[in-house]
């Protein structure tokens, strides 16, 4: 009875299975009739390169999924160096030789994928970690507490193909425990909130090889893997409207010009000044000059009019003493030596009237420099917009020391200027009184001389006397009078040469001053040829680097195999392995296994 109930339980068993079994089998049977046979074609093929990298940055294993977009059911052929293949669509085979893929492919997409050994990726991705500023190993790193600093290093793999390098965008994101970091700072990352978790996101442009730099301070350090995606940059970009910027270029180009033909009027005042100044210089030599040869003809001049007023007293004292001795012989030659006093008189106030006019001449041209300098004051708001203009500053330093300069020199000119103008009218003066004497003697002498006929010599005598003593006292006083002017004029002419000297360095500064203007109206003239059309070249430049990271026009290639054709696009997918503690190992009590559906059936049998 027991064996005949097991007998039954079995032929039960085998009832219920038998069916599963024989649709399992028909399934079989239905895909291998229904696989597509003959030439396939698909329209495009998509590649995506997923890469797991160690905490470093070195790249542990990559594979690729390939995506078919099948057109036309068949067999396929695909080009690529794979260890393993993988179908991920159905349970057809897969075939490789060669570096050769062939697959029958049903219409639709289609996908499989293709593990990669050691196969080098477009970038050289280097992470190095610090702790409190010293070096650490990731594996080292983890459970430590301090200030951490994680450098991401990104460049060219110079052994793939560049065109990955040039046009794709590297995408590399963190994600950061809040419970674990604080006082995060990344300067050329993105930070953004995610729950409890801060994200850090970088972007590295095309072409462009990065130092990436995430800092924080960390309590028992952990870190999920470090995503870094790429993928290429090939949306177009729309010039922005500079319109505004290109208006305000326009007026500051419109400015410089301004500055421009500023300099330029400046530069003409500069040379116009300079070429003044040249003259005054020149003038103010000769007036120094004549007034040195003034100063030194003073003595003689003194030494002369001694030996004159020496004459007349000592005339005066004989004809005072000796008047009733003397006889027409001696009045004839007293006559003789007053005529030859009266010649040394007219032939002073002849050099003292050219003196005058040499004098004239000199500080005529002088005073004209002096005064053509411009009188104005330059106040400190003045001074303080040049120092704030475009002009070079050591030109305006120059220009407002040369402008302090000239009107110290026209200071000092008219503070002076009385005493320098009264030399002419001392000079005719002087010269006047001396032809005024000698006109005197030359009549007394020609009385002396030419005595008129029936002259009573007594009473001759006595008139002579009396207008010697006349003449020898206005003798004496122009004698002091001539030496006071000849002391003045020695003082005159020692404190002109300090003032010429300053005219002088007054000539200098504005040389150097022209010299500099003149760099800078060069500098100015540049600059406004090469802003003149800025606005044009600004447009230009944008265009242009837009132009650079415009990338719409790019088409994609496999990363796989050259080989390989039709392909839309290839993207890159990358993570590094996390950094975590090692967990403890507990110790847990064996639980027995559910026993599954066979095992259950059998026991029937036992």
């Amino acid at each position: 009875m027991i064996r005949i109930r097991k007998v039954l339980l079995v032929f039960l068993t085998i009832m219920l299975v038998l069916p599963s079994l024989l649709v399992s089998a028909a399934s079989d049977e239905k895909d291998s009739k229904d696989e597509p046979t003959g030439k396939g074609s698909y329209s495009s093929k998509d590649e995506v390169v997923y890469g797991k990298l160690t905490a470093n940055g070195d790249t542990k294993d990559a594979y690729v999924v390939n995506v078919f977009h099948v057109e036309e059911a068949g067999q396929i052929l695909d080009y690529g160096s794979y260890t393993t293949l993988k179908n991920l669509t159905n349970t057809s085979e897969l075939v490789q030789t060669n570096n050769q893929v062939e697959f029958a492919a049903p219409e639709g997409k289609f996908y499989y994928q293709g593990n990669m050994n050691e196969q080098p990726l477009p970038w050289d991705i280097t992470i190095t970690y610090l702790l409190d500023g010293k070096e650490i190993e990731p594996e080292a790193l983890a459970g430590k507490d301090g200030h951490v600093k994680i450098i991401i290093t990104t460049s060219e793999n110079e052994d793939v193909d560049s065109v990955f390098f040039e046009n794709y965008l590297l995408q590399v994101s963190l994600s950061l425990n809040l419970d674990l970091f604080q006082h995060i700072e990344a300067p050329d990352g993105m930070l953004a909130n995610a729950g409890k978790n801060k994200q850090v996101s970088f972007t590295v442009m095309p072409e462009k090889e990065e130092k990436l730099v995430v800092e924080a301070d960390v309590v028992d350090f952990e870190l999920q893997g470090i995503d870094i995606s790429a993928v290429p940059s090939s949306m177009p970009i729309d010039s922005p409207n500079i319109e505004n910027m290109t208006g305000d270029l326009e007026t500051l180009s419109d400015a410089i010009q301004d500055v421009n033909d500023g300099v330029a009027e400046l530069e003409n005042g500069v040379v116009e000044l300079n070429n003044g100044v040249k003259e005054l210089r020149s003038g103010s030599a000769q007036y120094k000059d004549g007034m040195s040869a003034i100063d030194a003809s003073s003595s003689e001049l003194v030494n002369g009019s001694q030996s004159i007023r020496q004459a007349l007293e000592q005339i005066n004292a004989s004809l005072a003493n000796s008047s009733e001795d003397m006889n027409m012989g001696d009045m004839k030659q007293l006559g003789e030596q007053l005529e030859q006093i009266a010649n040394s008189l007219q032939n002073t106030s002849k050099d003292l009237s050219s003196l005058k006019e040499s004098y004239a001449k000199d500080y005529g041209r002088l005073s004209r420099a002096i005064e053509d300098i411009p009188n104005s004051e330059l106040t400190q708001a003045e001074k303080n917009q040049l120092y704030s203009s475009s002009a070079n500053r050591s030109v305006v330093d120059q220009l407002i020391q040369t402008h302090e300069a000239a009107q110290a020199v026209k200071e000092t000119y008219f503070a002076v200027k009385q005493n320098l103008a009264a030399v002419t009218g001392k000079l005719e003066k002087a010269s006047a009184s001396l032809t005024t004497m000698a006109r005197n003697l030359e009549g007394i002498a020609g009385m002396l001389t030419s005595p008129p006929e029936g002259a009573d010599l007594a009473q001759s005598l006595s008139k002579l006397q009396g207008g010697i003593d006349q003449l020898a006292s206005q003798y004496r006083g122009f004698h002091s009078g001539l030496i006071e002017y000849t002391g003045g004029v020695h003082q005159l002419s020692s404190s002109y040469v300090e003032m010429h000297q300053g005219i002088s360095q007054l000539a200098g500064g504005t040389g150097e001053l022209e010299n500099g203007v003149s760099e800078l109206h060069d500098g100015t003239s540049e600059l406004a040829v090469s802003t003149n059309d800025l606005p044009n070249e600004m447009k230009k430049e944008v265009n242009e680097m837009m132009a650079k990271y415009d990338n719409s026009d790019f088409k994609a290639v496999s990363f796989v195999s050259p080989k390989n054709e039709k392909i839309n696009s290839v993207q890159f997918v990358l993570k590094t392995e996390s950094i975590e503690q090692e967990e403890k190992e507990e110790t847990e009590e064996a639980v027995e296994e559910e026993k599954g559906f066979w095992d259950k059936l059998l026991d029937l049998f036992r």
